[in-house]
């Protein structure tokens, strides 16, 4: 891609990067005023602030720059997604709880654990097609396999039971949610990130992951 081109996709690409993180934090928040299940991370995020008393928010945000400064010794570079990240996911995500009256009956939460989901994966496509770096998260799970040399299946897998045991002893919430999202959210993000990739040239190719976005499923 010529300086040019990529000069001209650039407001694009800010844009997805921000809406993206944006929405991310917003689907996060409905999750959680579902009340159903969350996805893993937030799990340890809710039962930290369970704990602490602190927003989930500001929990998310706490945790992702503890995560960040793992990076070090695993010699990974972040990106300006990266860093973003670890802020507007958080203040988006407390920002939208503010906003969304609490729900009481199943057939509010339900219906908010539906488009929490739906809506997480228009937030994966839109973040990661702006290819601004990994979420923190990601970035540790991607470190980790490039020092230990088992899969990234693997890694996921442990990183994602482990925080989840945590949250859930903590009081986080683990439900059928949290079950939905695990099932969904790979063929969401799949195809979100085909419609939001950003096109390398006029008339030519796309940048899409191929497969399973296993680096990509959560841009945290």
């Amino acid at each position: 891609m010529s300086t040019r081109s990529e000069s001209r996709r650039l407001p694009r690409r800010l844009v997805q990067l921000y809406v993206g993180l944006a929405l991310y934090g917003a689907s996060s928040a409905l999750l959680v005023e579902s009340g159903l299940g969350l996805e893993p991370w937030n799990v340890l995020h809710q039962g930290l602030a369970e704990l602490t008393g602190l927003t989930i928010g500001v929990v998310s945000i706490i945790v992702g720059a503890a995560v960040l400064l793992l990076w070090i010794p695993l010699r990974q570079r972040p990106g300006l997604g990266t860093v973003s990240n670890v802020f507007v996911v958080g203040i988006a995500m407390d920002g939208t709880l503010a906003l969304v009256p609490d729900a009481h009956t199943l057939a509010v939460r339900i219906p908010l654990l539906v488009a929490g989901i739906v809506l997480n994966g228009v937030a994966t496509g839109l973040y990661i097609s702006a290819s601004f770096g990994p979420g923190p998260r990601d970035g540790l799970m991607t470190g980790l396999h490039k020092r230990t040399g088992r899969s990234i299946r693997l890694v996921r897998t442990v990183l994602e039971v482990a925080v989840v045991a945590t949250g859930f002893a903590l009081g986080g919430t683990v439900g059928i949610g949290t079950v939905l999202y695990a099932v969904a959210i790979g063929p969401l993000a799949q195809l979100f990130l085909r419609v939001f990739a950003v096109r390398t040239a006029p008339g030519g190719s796309t940048v899409v992951a191929t497969g399973q976005p296993e680096r990509a499923i959560l841009p945290r």
